[in-house]
């Protein structure tokens, strides 16, 4: 190749023509090589499960779903719990995995790197069989439906079709264990929450009843009424007062009226008198001492005369008595002698009296309940404060139980619904298929592998052959090399004889003439 000079698509068309054979050679020979290494790698096979994961049922808005994580998230979820130790250990066992002078440990690792779980969330009519390759008809053809597939890759196409069969069966079954058991403990969350907030319900209830009955009559609702009540004992214990005061001036008017009709009564009836009383008694006893020193006591005037002098002794000593206990003498003495109007205005006195006693009895009273509806309104802000806070808390303590209360019947149906199997179920669309065919090596990627290999080695050797050719081939390398227009060209002509001969001849610019060759055909 003639450097220096820019090449075009006849340059490159030409060197392809001119190594033809150099390019077809490895593009021939490469395929069919790639396609023999293939067989050096031992084959691995690929089984792979499909399972569609179906809504609930039920309306969202009637029964809430127990489980809220998007499906991705539970996918991974299910696939870590599947691919435990504790879980695959069985697996392992039952399928008679582990080979003699194995180490289980080794298996199960190779389970859990081989297993691959990957979410789909794709129109379910394009969806194709992951082990036949033939599209399957959809439950509804367009409409999108969740899905994940379960891959295994194995040495061998029953143990790839076993352990994904088992695999997928356990995180469908993992699916509806955790689901209901999700729904199980939190109905028992619930359950113990609201018992504890129905405590704590009735300890607020206890508190707020306690505190009603010990400020009964001062809460913030009763503050309009103490008012009401305070203004009516006001007016009332006026009223009482006047009361009093009248009852004193008509006692007093009546105790002025008997004092003045008993001194009167009394000047009418001096034997009351108790110096007259003492007079008297004096002179019965004188006329007794004549009387015995004349008469024996058997007789008659002596008989009356002990008996008059015992008659002013008794009167004597009421009278006395009387004046002793500060009662009035002529009450005590005279009672049964005293004329009707005394007596009225001693009923008066007596009456008044009971008047005033009554009327000081409700004063009292009524002072009493006015300091008390007072006191009532004093504290009332203080007892509105705490009223509030108490109420704060109990309105607080019954909306958190009736919440909870919503929440709990929410549960149990949502348990109920999981119990029933009628929330998000996983179901089994395409079972774990026996691999036909290795899924390595790939022959047919091996066999185009080497295509491309063989195609690049042709084009590399027909570069490096093109590289070191140093002939001129045209017009433009002479004009490349030499750096001197070019005169006269002779094209090369070919003529086939009869015997088959072919004689070529070169043929010069402008007419000239070239040698001849003769080439054999």
């Amino acid at each position: 190749m003639i450097a220096n000079r820019e090449l075009s698509l006849d340059d490159y068309l030409a060197l392809a023509r001119r190594h033809l054979k150099t390019i077809f050679l490895p593009v021939l020979l490469a395929p069919f090589a790639g396609y023999l290494v293939s067989y050096a790698f031992p084959p691995k096979y690929t089984s792979q499960a499909m399972v569609l994961v179906e809504g609930q049922r039920l309306p969202e808005g009637v029964v809430q779903p127990v489980v809220t994580e998007e499906l991705a998230q539970r996918i991974e979820a299910m696939k870590e719990k599947v691919l435990t130790r504790n879980q695959l250990t069985p697996v392992v066992q039952g399928l008679g995995l582990v080979k003699s002078g194995q180490d289980p440990n080794e298996v199960i690792q190779t389970i859990r790197t081989g297993i691959q779980v990957a979410p789909l969330d794709s129109d379910t009519s394009g969806i194709s069989s992951p082990t036949m390759g033939k599209k399957k008809p959809a439950p509804k053809p367009g409409t999108t439906a969740p899905a994940f597939t379960v891959t295994y890759t194995a040495s061998s196409a029953k143990e790839a079709q076993d352990v994904c069969a088992q695999v997928t069966s356990m995180m469908i079954k993992e699916n509806i264990d955790s689901r209901t058991r999700a729904a199980r403990d939190t109905t028992e969350f619930i359950d113990r929450q609201l018992q504890e907030a129905k405590d704590d319900l009735d300890k607020q209830d206890s508190a707020l009843a306690d505190f009603k009955k010990q400020y009964a009559g001062q809460l913030p609702g009763d503050e309009d009424s103490n008012l009401k009540l305070l203004t009516a004992l006001n007016t009332q214990l006026d009223a009482n007062t006047q009361t009093i005061s009248r009852a004193q001036q008509d006692k007093a008017y009546a105790e002025s009226m008997l004092a003045q009709q008993v001194s009167a009564w009394r000047l009418a009836q001096g034997s009351t008198n108790p110096q007259s009383l003492q007079q008297q008694l004096t002179q019965l006893q004188s006329q007794l001492l004549q009387l015995q020193a004349r008469y024996t006591d058997d007789h008659p005037d002596v008989i009356k005369t002990k008996a008059d002098i015992a008659e002013v002794k008794k009167r004597l000593a009421e009278i006395n008595e009387a004046a002793a206990q500060g009662g009035d003498t002529t009450d005590k003495v005279a009672a049964s002698t005293e004329p009707a109007e005394i007596r009225q205005l001693r009923l008066q006195v007596h009456q008044y009296t009971q008047v005033l006693d009554q009327a000081t009895r409700e004063q009292k009273r009524l002072s009493d309940a006015v300091r008390m509806y007072q006191g009532r309104l004093a504290v009332s802000p203080e007892v509105e404060e705490k009223y509030k806070e108490l109420t704060r808390d109990y309105d607080t303590a019954q909306k958190q139980y009736a919440d909870l209360l919503t929440k709990k019947g929410n549960s149990e149906m949502t348990q109920d619904m999981e119990n029933r199997q009628q929330g998000e179920q996983m179901t089994l669309l395409y079972p774990a298929g026996f691999p036909a065919d290795p899924s390595f090596p790939n022959r047919l990627f091996c066999a185009a592998a080497g295509l491309g290999a063989g195609l690049a080695v042709g084009l590399a050797i027909a570069v490096w052959l093109e590289l070191r050719d140093k002939s001129l081939k045209d017009e433009r390398d002479v004009e490349a090399s030499l750096q001197m227009p070019v005169l006269v060209s002779i094209p090369w002509v070919i003529e086939e004889t009869r015997n088959g001969s072919a004689f070529r001849y070169g043929g010069g610019r402008n007419g000239g003439s070239g040698a001849r060759d003769k080439v054999h055909a």
